[in-house]
């Protein structure tokens, strides 16, 4: 501790530390330590400061002059020209939120304080500035897809048939926009609406048929069907869109069974072949029958007409396709049955109707 005549620096009016007889008052004098507490103010530099040179720097920079540190702005028409900056900001602002340009295929659904107004069609519209007013163009006449299934194991779509039987389907739904206020309001997820509407349907059209139907040559009678339930229900929603289309783009059996499926497939191809063939072979056989009735009912015509000369015709005819198939041919006279090797002469005639080339060939 310190005594009350000494302190860190020394005493009030005694000697210091070395035992001297010099004060150190509060003036500091003597010839003992300072006191820090008692050191003179310090006097402030004369001339302009490092502040001051920046500030002058400034007002020469934007046009000199001015009163105080502070610089002058630029001026047009009397007023600065930060009036105008904010002034034309705002006339852009009331510009580009009242004015609206919607295109042909375009439509506008304009709300005030998110309630609904009206619907803007093609053309130049206007409305109260935003956030007042607030239009949402939206293209009515794009054509937007939904794929729902697929080829993968990890995508399959599994339907149940009219006949107990499972199909895999992947099919395409297309639709567009009708009414954009009701694709906007009524409905709070579009695309995850019409897709579910989408499965419903098909799984509705799909239980009423068989599995041929499925996978053969039903498939254009189930797209229609498909298409039909499914705008009756988003019309019921009062979802606003319009149904253009469904495309079944596969449907076939699931994956596990596939194999199998083929291998009854190609039995009933085989089965449904030999049908075929048996249809047609009757078919030839039937107007093979019905020909050669029509004949006879002809000869017998004429039978009736001429019966004597039908009768020797019929016999002439019959003994020409017998003969013709023989090589002996026996002509029967009164007292002489003489043979008359006929094909022989006949084939002895041809051999020498034939040219000989000189080479002792036939041409």
């Amino acid at each position: 501790m310190f005594s009350e005549s000494r302190g860190p620096w020394g005493g009030r009016g005694g000697g210091g530390p070395g035992g001297n007889g010099s004060g150190g008052g509060d003036d500091g004098g003597g010839d003992g330590p300072k006191n820090p507490w008692s050191q003179p103010p310090r006097k402030r530099p004369s001339g302009p400061t490092a502040l001051d040179e920046l500030l002058k720097r400034g007002r020469s920079q934007w046009g000199g002059g001015g009163s105080g540190n502070r610089p002058n702005l630029p001026e047009f028409g009397g007023r600065p020209i930060w009036f105008w900056a904010v002034i034309g900001i705002v006339v852009l602002w009331l510009f580009f939120t009242s004015f609206h340009l919607i295109g042909p295929q375009e439509r506008g659904v304009l709300t005030r304080f998110g309630d609904y107004q009206g619907t803007f069609g093609p053309g130049p519209n206007l409305s109260f500035p935003y956030p007042i007013d607030r239009v949402q163009v939206i293209d009515v006449e794009n054509i937007r897809t939904i794929d729902i299934g697929g080829t993968g194991a990890d995508s399959e779509n599994r339907v149940l048939t009219g006949d107990q039987n499972i199909v895999d389907l992947a099919y395409q739904v297309r639709w567009n926009i009708k009414e954009p206020q009701n694709y906007m309001f009524q409905i709070s997820d579009p695309d995850t609406t019409i897709r579910e509407v989408a499965e419903s349907a098909m799984r509705a059209v799909i239980a009423r048929v068989t599995l041929d139907e499925a996978i053969g040559s039903g498939r254009g009678e189930i797209e229609q069907r498909v298409q039909a339930l499914m705008q009756e229900l988003l019309d019921g929603y009062g979802a606003g869109v319009v149904v253009q289309g469904v495309a079944i783009e596969e449907a076939d059996p699931p994956s596990a069974v596939e194999e199998s499926f083929r291998r009854v497939s190609a039995a009933q191809q085989t089965a449904q072949t030999y049908l075929n063939n048996a249809r047609a072979y009757a078919q030839q056989l039937t107007a093979r029958a019905q020909g050669e009735a029509a004949a006879f009912t002809r000869v017998y015509e004429e039978y009736r007409l001429a019966p004597e000369v039908t009768r020797r015709r019929m016999y002439y005819e019959t003994m020409e396709r017998v003969l013709a198939e023989t090589d002996i041919t026996i002509v029967e006279a009164e007292g002489v049955t003489p043979y008359l090797p006929l094909p022989e002469i006949r084939r002895r005639a041809q051999r020498q109707a034939t040219p000989v080339t000189e080479g002792g060939g036939e041409q």
